[in-house]
């Protein structure tokens, strides 16, 4: 995958955009998050938290925690953890269960060396500045203390990356179209190792390849209206280029029978 063009990386951090349209409310996150349904192998991935924090006791702090999915099981798993969600959307925040706060990632409202564990999971693409938000999570983080992150490699879903440009090359009329925003273009799995490294001094990277397959287009095209907030800056006109996509995916399961899409997210673990 090639670099973004800088006004899309600018859209991926966009507060505005943030807080008023993508994480508003939990529905386009809901919507992404679901089509890893249909991923094989499954993966776990609250549980896979759970079972790394296993020997952590104390608090926990679920940073862009989003929609609660991970707190939710972690209160459900590990009843005896302190837990605090931080998101920077107040509106998203709204159906989560307490204790929650809206929060910069960049300005945590938290002592130094006050918590046990940090979560950042899918989110370290939204900040900004992301060198400030690594300093502030290592700053939070006690010293025996430990950081989960996650986010996807360059290579995720390259098969919607393709499906997007050809939908849009004939929308538009034209032989090859624009890249549609990646929110994880931003801190790919292959840079995550080193960008974290700089606060802490060992990262383990858990790595999670699969496939998703589907035999309907409506998953790929839940997938592709979930990144709406960001409609006016995909440089192609965006109902237009989904119904088109809709149309090159049914066309495709009609001779192949099914779509097959590429995965490779990560958990980064991180200590001193």
């Amino acid at each position: 995958m090639t670099d973004l063009p800088a006004e899309h990386a600018a859209a991926v951090s966009d507060r505005a955009i943030l807080t008023g349209s993508a994480y508003r409310t939990g529905r386009d996150l809901a919507a992404r998050q679901s089509l890893y349904q249909w991923q094989q192998p499954r993966y776990d991935l609250p549980g896979i938290v759970v079972e790394q924090l296993r020997h952590t006791h104390g608090t926990v702090v679920d940073i862009g925690c989003g929609n609660g999915k991970f707190l939710a099981r972690l209160r459900q798993d590990r009843p005896g953890l302190r837990l605090l969600g931080l998101d920077v959307s107040p509106g998203i925040l709204a159906d989560v269960a307490g204790p929650v706060a809206v929060a910069d990632a960049v300005r945590l409202p938290l002592p130094s060396a006050s918590v046990d564990a940090a979560l950042a999971l899918h989110m370290l693409y939204h900040v900004e500045d992301m060198p400030a938000g690594i300093a502030e999570l290592s700053r939070v983080v006690k010293p025996d203390g430990r950081l989960i992150v996650t986010t996807n490699s360059e290579r995720e879903k390259a098969e919607l990356a393709r499906l997007w440009e050809r939908a849009a090359a004939d929308v538009l009329g034209v032989e090859k179209g624009p890249e549609r925003i990646s929110l994880s273009a931003r801190f790919p799995l292959e840079k995550a190792v080193d960008l974290l490294g700089t606060c802490f001094g060992h990262v383990e990277t858990i790595a999670l390849p699969g496939t998703i397959t589907v035999r309907s287009p409506e998953p790929v095209v839940a997938h592709m209206k979930s990144y709406r907030a960001w409609a006016d800056r995909q440089d192609a006109p965006f109902e237009e280029t989904i119904e088109r996509a809709r149309e090159i995916v049914t066309e495709h399961i009609e001779k192949s029978g099914s779509f097959e899409i590429g995965c490779l997210g990560g958990m980064l673990v991180c200590t001193r």
